[in-house]
């Protein structure tokens, strides 16, 4: 009888203790939703870097051209980058690696600003999500390790929510 007597007692307690606790709780505490908004602008042409000595270069292309890798680019990052972390403004120059297999191996960005590497480390990721390879670039005939150069503008708006 007592076991059952002390069971409602802190069941009853609990309760109580609960209550206050809601009313003492702190209301200053606010959480802010906050959302990036981020507009991109791909630049045209893209630049290719040609070969040092050799007669005859071609630029490594895209499966549908440039304007097909562009809407493909930006897709992907609109899904893929994590704006909620930084805020975009300005040009940007990034510069694929592309092998001799038509992989890109690597991207770089300039110019490099406050929590740019955390992008850049984006950049790489939404890059290597693209499944299409390219045509490598060639040189005299053989497939070659070349980068293309991409000019892109960003515009970000904070909004809260």
């Amino acid at each position: 009888m007592k076991a059952i007597a002390l069971f409602i007692g802190l069941f009853l307690a609990n309760f109580t203790f609960a209550q206050t606790d809601l009313e003492d709780r702190d209301e200053s505490f606010i959480v802010e939703n906050n959302k990036n908004l981020l507009k991109i602008d791909i630049k045209e042409p893209f630049l290719q870097i040609a070969a040092k000595n050799c007669n005859d270069f071609k630029a490594a292309s895209y499966e549908g051209g440039a304007a097909a890798y562009k809407e493909v680019l930006k897709k992907y990052m609109y899904t893929y980058l994590n704006s909620d972390f930084y805020t975009l403004s300005g040009d940007f120059t990034f510069t694929l690696t592309i092998d001799a297999t038509g992989k890109v191996v690597d991207v770089s960005g300039d110019p490099k600003v406050l929590n740019s590497e955390v992008f850049f480390d984006d950049m790489q990721y939404v890059v290597r999500r693209i499944k299409k390879n390219w045509s490598p670039a060639t040189c005299n005939g053989q497939p070659i390790k070349s980068e293309m150069k991409l000019k892109m503008n960003f515009s970000s708006m904070s909004a809260d929510m």
